[in-house]
């Protein structure tokens, strides 16, 4: 059995997908906003990322921020970029579904991957957010899921390390359990060794500088672009290859 390891690079636009795929990433995780840890990207985007990508594409449906505990219009956005999503190509989808409590809505969850079908269900970290990870494991398999996104319930993976690899034995060939948050060269190998993972999901992302010639400093709503660390990815990639 090969020891090899695959990393989803979590990409926040296109050029990110492209540096992403150059350096060795098995799959995108395309995302809009990250300073709200990731929302639905738009059309356009999604378009030209897949007529572009040749590697996997997950985008994160996700239509507003915070919890995951929507409601019925919500849920048709969803539908409606799942729809989308198919007719554009793309491998898979990364979504969540919570209750008013916090557990999985198995009810929804089960429904967004028959929808999904053919394509993969990645549970996105609603799972990070659930009462309790083992009920919320069986759950999530009970839907149909191929993968969860986890940080162990913890603000990072190196920091959830314990509850990910109970997390990888418990689920054996049931469901891939994928460590994501935190997540860098200088801890990946470890992370490995420990948990047994064999995918592992990061954003190495750096903040891109501005290429204008002239920059009206007094003008602060510009924000900042956030694009991938092709030599970082890279790192990532080798250390678990």
């Amino acid at each position: 059995m090969s020891d090899k390891a695959i990393l989803e690079v979590c990409a926040f636009n296109i050029q990110s997908c492209l540096i992403a795929e150059r350096a060795g990433a098995a799959r995108v995780e395309l995302c809009d906003n990250p300073l709200e840890g990731g929302t639905t990207p738009g059309y356009g985007t999604l378009k030209q990322v897949r007529d572009k990508l040749s590697i996997k594409l997950y985008p994160i449906l996700r239509p507003r921020s915070g919890n995951y505990f929507y409601d019925a219009d919500e849920y048709e956005i969803i539908r409606k970029d799942i729809e989308l999503c198919k007719q554009i190509g793309c491998d898979g989808i990364s979504v969540g579904a919570a209750t008013i409590n916090a557990e999985i809505d198995t009810e929804w969850l089960k429904r967004l991957v028959d929808w999904a079908g053919p394509m993969g269900v990645t549970c996105n970290r609603v799972f990070d957010g659930t009462p309790d990870p083992f009920k919320a494991l069986e759950d999530v398999i009970a839907c149909g899921c191929e993968r969860i996104l986890t940080s162990g319930q913890e603000s990072s993976a190196p920091e959830g390390i314990g509850l990910i690899a109970r997390l990888i034995r418990e689920a054996g060939d049931s469901i891939i359990i994928m460590p994501g948050a935190g997540v860098k060269s200088s801890n990946i190998e470890d992370l490995k060794k420990q948990t047994g993972a064999k995918e592992f999901h990061a954003s190495a992302r750096k903040i891109a500088g501005n290429p204008l010639s002239y920059i009206n400093t007094k003008v602060s709503d510009y924000g900042n672009v956030y694009i991938a660390d092709e030599d970082e990815v890279r790192l990532l990639v080798q250390r678990i290859s």
